[in-house]
C-alpha cells in the first residue's frame, strides 16, 4: 500500500463531504444566517456550544480573526476538550441529565438570543437538553449535526429524541455513523474521522453567510481582524469596546 494513498483518500472523502454540504445545505445555512442577522440587528447575543471534539468547531468561531466578534462559547466545564483528566470524563458528562439546564440558568443567555449547538451524533443528553432548554428560555436554536445518526442509532436521552428535534434550523453535516471515512488491509478498525473538518467548515460558512446577510441589510458586521497584522489589535479593541455588552469571553 502506498504511503500517500490513505492520505489522499481521506482528503478526497473530506472534499466530497464538503461538496455535499455546499450543494445540499445551502438553504439551511442561509436560514440560520438570517436568524443570526436578525438577532444582531435586534441587539441580541450569539452563543455556540459543543462537547468533546464537537467543541472544536464551536471554538473555531469564537474570538477568531476574520470572525464575528459577537460569537460566545457556552462552555460546560469538563466537556470542552481532552485536557480534562481522565479524558473519558467528557464523554461521561455528555450523558448526564440536568447539566445543560444548570449551565443555561447561570449563563447570560436571554430570550431572543441565538444558540448554535454542534453535536455530531446529536443523541446524548447534553446537546439534546441544551437545545430543549434553550428553546424553552426563548432562544432560537441552530443545530449542526449528522442526520444519519438519528436514522441509524438510538437516542440516549429519556425522551427518545435527538438534537435535530429541538432546533429552529438544522444543518446536516452528512457524516456517517462511526465518523471514519477509511478502511485498509492491516488496519483492524475504520479510521479517518472527518467530522471536525466538515463541522468547522459549516460553522465558518454560517458566519460568512451571516456577515453577508448583515451587509445586504446595510449593516457593517462587527468582524475581528488578526492581531498579527499591523493595526489588528487596535481594530479589535474598538470592536470589543463598542459591542462589550454582548461579548462575554473577556470576563472571568
Amino acid at each position: 500500500m502506498s504511503e500517500s494513498k490513505p492520505a489522499r483518500q481521506f482528503l478526497d472523502a473530506a472534499i466530497g463531504l464538503l461538496q455535499r454540504v455546499r450543494d445540499e445545505e445551502e438553504h439551511h445555512v442561509g436560514e440560520a444566517a438570517a436568524l443570526i442577522a436578525d438577532t444582531v440587528v435586534a441587539g441580541g447575543r450569539l452563543f455556540v456550544f459543543g462537547a468533546g471534539h464537537s467543541s472544536l468547531a464551536a471554538q473555531d468561531v469564537v474570538y477568531r480573526a476574520g470572525g464575528l466578534a459577537l460569537m460566545n462559547l457556552l462552555a460546560v466545564p469538563g466537556t470542552v476538550g481532552v485536557d480534562v483528566m481522565p479524558a473519558t470524563l467528557g464523554s461521561a458528562l455528555e450523558r448526564v441529565d440536568g447539566l445543560a439546564g444548570a449551565v443555561l440558568d447561570t449563563s447570560p443567555a436571554q430570550p431572543g438570543d441565538v444558540l448554535v449547538v454542534v453535536s455530531l451524533s446529536g443523541r446524548n443528553a447534553l446537546p439534546v437538553e441544551m437545545a430543549m432548554n434553550a428553546r424553552a428560555l426563548g432562544l432560537k436554536v441552530v443545530g449542526v449535526t449528522s442526520l444519519a445518526y438519528a436514522e441509524q442509532t438510538k437516542s440516549r436521552h429519556g425522551s427518545g429524541t435527538f438534537l435535530k428535534d429541538h432546533c429552529d434550523v438544522v444543518i446536516d453535516t452528512k457524516i456517517a455513523p462511526g465518523d471514519a471515512e477509511l478502511s485498509a488491509e492491516g488496519v483492524s478498525a475504520p479510521f479517518g474521522p472527518a467530522s471536525t473538518v466538515v463541522s468547522a467548515a459549516v460553522m465558518q460558512s454560517l458566519v460568512a453567510a451571516a456577515a453577508g446577510e448583515l451587509a445586504a441589510r446595510g449593516i457593517d458586521p462587527p468582524m475581528l481582524r488578526s492581531g498579527n497584522v499591523d493595526g489588528g489589535h487596535e481594530w479589535n479593541g474598538r470592536v470589543l469596546e463598542e459591542y462589550g455588552d454582548r461579548i462575554f469571553f473577556r470576563h472571568g
